[in-house]
């Protein structure tokens, strides 16, 4: 494959650089046959194994700050990144779903406890998490959703009641699930 994947913006040299590096990794690591089917146990397998070469050498999420298993770089390098992986035809990620879905809410919104809980694991594909969005009479409407979430008597968890009726690789392949479900209007307080 040519290098005609690059449009837009000249890079800056320290770009290039970073295009440079992460292709002689992907020449080196890349399986040179492709993986079993995502779809199979045995797929799954190498497809994790996959998800922790990377993670090994910080390749995983490079965006991420490092104390998650990133690179801490920026925008233009990530796309460096994601040009140079499907030029090398990497497999697909297993852990898609999580890195790229639920992780950047995560990391604008979550408290340090759930992103250094749920972070690191997800990086380097340890926890794979599905998402369960589809509900009976709504499916992917976000706007139909019945599932509700409502705080415990001690205000510290969330109880979910609902049903989903799709979840990507959800039932047999991945441990957590983000989904969506309607939650109470917070009530007002007396001034």
């Amino acid at each position: 494959m040519e290098d005609s994947l690059r449009h837009g913006p000249d890079l800056q040299p320290q770009h290039e650089a970073f295009r440079a590096e992460a292709r002689a990794w992907l020449a080196a690591h890349v399986p040179a046959r492709p993986l079993p089917s995502l779809d199979t146990a045995e797929g799954f397998e190498a497809h994790r194994a996959w998800e922790h070469t990377l993670f090994e050498d910080r390749w995983s999420v490079v965006s991420w700050p490092v104390e998650y298993g990133g690179r801490d770089v920026g925008i233009f390098e990530w796309l460096v990144f994601e040009e140079e992986y499907y030029r090398a035809r990497a497999p697909k990620r297993v852990s898609q779903n999580g890195i790229f879905l639920l992780a950047p809410t995560m990391l604008e919104y979550g408290t340090e406890a759930q992103k250094t809980r749920f972070l690191p694991p997800m990086a380097s594909g340890d926890e794979i998490w599905c998402q369960g969005w589809s509900e009976p009479d709504a499916g992917s409407d976000l706007a139909g959703i019945r599932s509700r979430a409502s705080r415990d008597a001690t205000g510290q968890s969330w109880i979910l009641n609902g049903q989903k009726t799709w979840a990507s690789r959800g039932a047999s392949q991945s441990g957590a699930s983000a989904s969506s479900a309607r939650t109470p209007k917070p009530s007002a307080t007396a001034a």
